[in-house]
């Protein structure tokens, strides 16, 4: 009888011992999702893990609210294998990575900040949506890490996703609508999230902006039809005009690795800067409309003004960060597929004095045409020198995203294609 006593004691002591108390934490979890730019391929790592652990006294975790950052599969048994051995050969550059160190700076000690990737390389759209594996194993990760805070009595939110796909839908010209994939995406996601985590707000998406046009085969630039523009414009059109998402950066500005397709480890690094505004903007309630954007287009005579949003003024041309394009990388194009754009300046309208405009003078009249920036790049470039570019930003850095409008056709800020 003693002896059955002391063994129940000792069990007792032993789970007493185990049961761990945590202080309240509220965990706020922002992943990133898409194809190869989302997983980092080929963006040599500046981040330490070492020091990623312990910054800000530890409150950047992943998944399982550790400190085992770099270890992503698909395959979950290759994932854990990773994890097991200390595998790190193939851990890149994350934007998360520099985002979650600012967000960890701007908000008190009891908040925790939860990333990770999500998505597959070389993946349409259509491959990453709901009932795809990606996507499941997605909410997987999602549904292991509200867990997690559960089991420790914290507060789990998910306020934003980062999206960063849209490469093969642009290069490979797959026939579907990336629009309407995309809205759905965010439909889904946003109720399988709220599913998970009970929580009231809707999650929010900061996009970024793909560029590779000039990867595509049949890409002309002087074409007044050009599909590879579909992508990146869908992008920049939600941008602008939907409230569920939220504007980071497009791509152009930064080196690529073999000026192929991934933006090298600096270029995750500032991205996620740009990612981190946004998020900030998101986590506090503000509406800023932080990408340099163009709210409407306009020709008369033998003139095309452009009329910009600016997060901050004003506006200039640089030719130092990003090469030089023809005319800073605006073009006008019309139904011969001709470029008569012949020069472009800077100048505020007699209608807004406070906005910032670009004016292009053409050889003839405008109308009927499409207004484009950075529509053009040497042949199977990426990036700041030889790729799809424009040298137009604002005086904080903000780069002017990859558009192409059609003049004198109401299709601006037209919610009904939301």
């Amino acid at each position: 009888m003693k002896l059955r006593i002391t063994i129940i004691f000792s069990l007792l002591v032993t789970l007493v011992s185990c049961h761990q108390t945590y202080e309240h934490k509220t965990v706020i979890c922002i992943p990133v999702y898409g194809q190869s730019l989302a997983l980092g391929e080929e963006a040599e790592r500046i981040t330490d893990f070492d020091s990623l652990a312990n910054y800000a006294d530890g409150r950047i975790v992943t998944e399982n609210l550790d400190h085992s950052f770099g270890y992503f599969d698909n395959d979950d048994l290759k994932h854990f294998a990773k994890k097991m051995v200390g595998y790190q050969k193939r851990a890149f550059e994350l934007t998360v990575y520099s985002m979650a160190e600012v967000l960890a700076d701007s908000t008190g000690k009891d908040t925790l900040f939860c990333i990770f990737p999500g998505g597959q390389g070389s993946t349409a759209i259509a491959q990453l949506v709901k009932g795809s594996e990606p996507y499941q194993k997605l909410i997987e990760r999602i549904q292991t890490a509200y867990d997690a805070a559960q089991e420790r009595g914290w507060t789990f939110v998910i306020p934003a996703l980062c999206w960063m796909q849209g490469e093969s839908d642009v290069e490979e010209y797959p026939e579907t609508n990336y629009r309407q994939l995309l809205l759905q995406f965010v439909k889904d996601i946003n109720e399988d999230v709220r599913h998970i985590t009970e929580q009231q707000q809707d999650v929010q998406i900061i996009s970024y902006q793909t560029n590779p046009v000039s990867r595509a085969k049949k890409f002309n630039p002087f074409a007044f039809n050009c599909p590879e523009t579909e992508v990146p414009q869908t992008l920049m059109e939600l941008v602008r005009d939907h409230p569920q998402f939220h504007a980071s950066g497009p791509t152009y500005p930064y080196d690529f690795a073999r000026e192929a397709i991934h933006i090298d480890g600096k270029g995750q690094q500032k991205h996620g800067l740009l990612v981190a505004e946004a998020a900030l903007d998101i986590l506090k309630g503000r509406n800023n409309l932080r990408g340099l954007l163009p709210i409407s287009a306009e020709s008369k005579d033998h003139e095309v003004v452009i009329r910009f949003n600016v997060p901050t003024p004003s506006l200039v041309f640089d030719t130092i960060q990003v090469r030089k394009a023809e005319n800073y990388g605006f073009s006008v194009i019309n139904e011969d597929n001709k470029d008569i754009a012949q020069q472009v300046f800077l100048q505020s309208d007699g209608e807004h004095q406070s906005a910032d405009c670009i004016h292009i003078l053409c050889s003839e009249s405008p109308k009927g045409c499409r207004v484009r920036y950075a529509i053009n790049g040497e042949k199977g470039k990426s990036g700041r020198l030889h790729g799809p570019r424009g040298n137009l930003r604002d005086s904080a850095g903000n780069w002017c995203w990859q558009f192409n409008i059609p003049l004198n056709k109401p299709t601006l800020n037209d919610e009904s294609n939301l």
